[in-house]
């Protein structure tokens, strides 16, 4: 798919005012567009970026292989409602692992906020993912927590919004596999019918939803996906991968060889990865604060979306073929700040970007056993 000029609205960033604000395109080898009167050339990229978000919020319908010029969804409900859009058409695409990533709490990281509050925020809006994925595609949806305690908490808890979910249950990724509680309830109750209980429901079911797992519950997902989905959907919900990454390797972890064998295998269908960053200047206001999101919408493009004043995300840059790994999505939004402004090679742009500009899982392409993760 030919890349698409994306351009961003100059006069929505104030902060960046005294510097000279440019177009940017996508990393494909496409022009830069020039103008002789700069003032018009931002007065021109705004109408842009504001009949495009007109356009968005009037509910009309947009080709999501081309992507998005803005986003800024209104509720949570629309937010899970484009997910779940996303994650349909990859299952009729005959995708079978998917992973799909936005901030289950406003503002707040799920591994800086409250433990709980995460927790159940993201069982929440999963219920409601597997709900409209039911509805949606007539498949059966089974909900997957870590463990037999968190999914008797969760089903406890959950289980008036659970019991009006057709086609929806709920069960965990230890199924089928003895643990002290079931011994437990054998010896008071007797042993349970094979015909009862989670690993039933998910014997039927056709897409397998995973939420809320740690670092060192990654090895039992990947028993559960080896041993009982096997070809079936199985969809990483708000698990924050690259978060879970950076544990593989230390001790007390899996090892990296867990990312190249299988967390490379999920493939973003719907993604939004926020960052905040700041640059010195030697003019007033001396500090310049700009924030971002990856951004990925299935079938769409892997896009750079900049932040506005008004909370619009702004498409700055996109890649139709890979993913932008964190150096090359920071450049792309200083470039469309006009905060790029260290010679290339030069030594103060080396001590800005520094030595490191990507992760080790960025970097080990060589050792993975798909690419699924990166398209």
């Amino acid at each position: 798919m030919a890349a698409r000029f994306c351009s961003t609205q100059a006069a929505c960033v104030p902060t960046a005012a005294h510097v000279r604000p440019r177009p940017h395109t996508s990393r494909a080898a496409a022009p830069v567009r020039r103008q002789s009167n700069h003032a018009a050339a931002a007065q021109q990229r705004c109408a842009t970026l504001v009949r495009a978000q007109s356009t968005e919020q009037q509910g009309e319908v947009v080709d999501k292989r081309a992507g998005r010029s803005t986003y800024r969804p209104a509720s949570y409900t629309e937010l899970v409602d484009d997910a779940v859009a996303a994650v349909a058409v990859a299952v009729s695409d005959g995708l079978t692992r998917l992973e799909v990533e936005f901030p289950a709490v406003s503002n707040v990281d799920g591994y800086k906020g409250a433990s709980d509050l995460y927790i159940d925020a993201n069982i929440q809006l999963a219920l409601a993912a597997s709900r409209k994925l039911a509805e949606v595609t007539g498949k059966r949806v089974h909900l997957l927590l870590p463990d037999e305690t968190e999914y008797l908490r969760a089903k406890d808890m959950f289980k008036a919004a659970l019991a009006a979910s057709d086609g929806v249950t709920m069960g965990h990724f230890r199924e089928g596999r003895p643990s002290l509680i079931a011994k437990f309830d054998s010896i008071l109750w007797g042993p349970q019918s094979k015909n009862e209980g989670p690993q039933a429901a998910a014997e039927k079911a056709d897409i397998f939803i995973a939420i809320n797992a740690s670092t060192v519950e990654l090895e039992d997902l990947e028993l559960y996906c080896n041993g009982t989905a096997k070809e079936r959907v199985v969809v990483a919900w708000n698990m924050e991968l690259d978060t879970l990454r950076s544990d593989l390797g230390l001790l007390g972890f899996p090892s990296k060889d867990l990312q190249h064998r299988f967390l490379s295998t999920f493939k973003p269908v719907f993604y939004i990865r926020q960052r905040d960053y700041s640059k010195s200047v030697a003019v007033a206001p001396f500090i310049i604060n700009y924030s971002g999101a990856l951004f990925r919408e299935y079938p769409g493009p892997w896009q750079v979306m900049l932040r506005q004043d008004s909370g619009v995300y702004a498409c700055v840059a996109e890649d139709p073929v890979r993913r932008y790994n964190l150096g090359e999505f920071k450049e792309e939004l200083m470039s469309a700040m006009g905060l790029n402004t260290e010679g290339e090679g030069s030594a103060m742009a080396f001590l800005r970007r520094g030595y490191k500009t990507s992760t080790w899982w960025e970097d080990d392409e060589d050792k993975e056993q798909s690419k699924a993760w990166r398209s």
